[in-house]
């Protein structure tokens, strides 16, 4: 402390997945521990999101990760991705005490099933590497100075000569990230897009007589149109709930429904029970099934495919009397049915909030950093990782991988360079 100003020389705001991974890559760089490295932390403890995800288990991250996986600028996202890829990235958390297990969906999970392995071996490695936590010191202001940066807040008043921003979105704000980063960025020059919920569930009108489907899930092909132009379609598992729909499917078109929805284009959402199938299989079927079986009712015959109340649900927006024997379906009732199983409007009508939303889509736009180092193009010695960034990625562990790959760029980067200048100072001085 010099004359009230504790002084460090690197700073991350905010200890969550990007930030622990971003403290623990800039003290490796320094195996004398002559760099002061502080990680500070908003809310009561670290890590919240990494305790909550996966259903407390955590999906560190996915066997196979590509651009492809993620929204935003895609040649950026690439070389970013490539410098601390899934092999490297099994390998970290190895040599952290860390095993992880691959599962049939593809998905990276700690072999003790528990998120608390991955929280616990994380900061236990900062500690192992001399960082300093500090908890419930929430960043109100930061101010460039010629010597680096000044922040200020709840904790009183720190210096620093690298800053590494590590602040999340808006997504789960009682984890502590409430926006306010996106805020204390802008101040310096930054910019920020647009912001909207993503990976997180929609809500479907209450006259539409879904909560009987509530629990059940299934595979889907969910398609987002406006003005009759399909903007977006994901395969996958879709959940109905008693307010709407969730599930991987849902929750990855969100973002889309949600964004168009803002920007008041009306979008449609479709529903495609068949996803494997097209109009035209799906026609040929129904014929084949009154030939092959005519006396089998209709309920029985769509049953085979998908969950009996979901074949009860569909079979009743379409008008048909699902007792009919399939000998006796008439042309116009088979087509009605066609188009029901494979472009069910579904009446979307909300999104279950920030409170609850996975992630943040938009943010501060990855053209204003230097991808190799994840610095600042508008300012020397700020760097900024994770989620406060305009990418996101689908559901299933990629938001995750995006937040290790960030952290370990910036925390690297940031503390070699500290340390070249320390070493050139120290030159000029001899």
């Amino acid at each position: 402390m010099e004359g009230g100003r504790d002084d460090s020389d690197i700073v991350i705001i905010g200890a969550g997945a990007a930030g622990l991974a971003a403290a623990i890559f800039a003290a490796q760089q320094d195996p004398h521990r002559k760099l002061r490295i502080v990680l500070l932390e908003t809310a009561r403890k670290p890590g919240a999101k990494i305790l909550v995800s996966g259903g407390g288990r955590c999906n560190v991250t996915h066997h196979e990760v590509s651009t492809g996986d993620f929204h935003g600028k895609k040649n950026i996202i690439r070389n970013i991705l490539n410098a601390f890829d899934i092999r490297q990235t099994v390998e970290w958390f190895r040599s952290l005490g860390v095993e992880l297990k691959r599962e049939e969906t593809g998905k990276l999970f700690p072999v003790s099933n528990k998120a608390r392995t991955v929280i616990d071996a994380l900061l236990q490695r900062c500690q192992d590497l001399g960082v300093e936590l500090l908890q419930k010191w929430r960043v109100e202001t930061i101010v460039r100075e010629d010597q680096g940066w000044t922040l200020k807040g709840s904790g009183g008043e720190l210096h620093c000569q690298r800053l590494i921003a590590a602040t999340g979105g808006k997504s789960l704000p009682k984890s502590g990230s409430d926006g306010h980063g996106w805020k204390m960025i802008k101040s310096l020059g930054h910019s920020v897009t647009d912001t909207w919920p993503a990976l997180v569930g929609l809500l479907i009108q209450e006259d539409h007589g879904h909560q009987s489907l509530s629990g059940i899930s299934h595979p889907a092909r969910l398609s987002v149109s406006v003005d009759d132009k399909t903007i977006e379609t994901t395969d996958g598992e879709m959940l109905w709930t008693h307010t709407g729909i969730s599930g991987p499917a849902a929750m990855d078109i969100s973002r889309t429904w949600i964004r168009h929805n803002d920007l008041e284009h009306e979008p449609q959402m479709l529903l495609d029970l068949l996803p494997g199938d097209t109009r035209q299989d799906v026609d040929r079927w129904l014929i084949d099934g009154a030939r092959e079986a005519p006396n089998r009712s209709i309920l029985q015959h769509i049953s085979g495919k998908l969950p009996r109340r979901v074949a009860e649900f569909i079979g009743t927006h379409a008008g048909v009397d699902l007792g009919c024997k399939m000998a006796q379906f008439t042309k116009e009732s088979r087509r009605q049915l066609v188009t029901e199983l494979t472009s069910h409007l579904l009446p979307i009508c909300g999104h279950r909030g920030w409170t609850l939303a996975e992630v943040t889509a938009g943010g501060v736009p990855l053209e204003e950093i230097a991808y190799q180092t994840m610095q600042s193009r508008i300012h020397e010695g700020l760097y900024l990782a994770g989620e406060i960034l305009d990418c996101e990625g689908r559901i299933g562990g990629f938001n995750f991988q995006w937040a290790w790959t960030t952290g370990s760029i910036a925390g690297a980067c940031c503390a070699r360079s500290l340390m070249r200048q320390d070493h050139t100072e120290s030159a000029i001085e001899n």
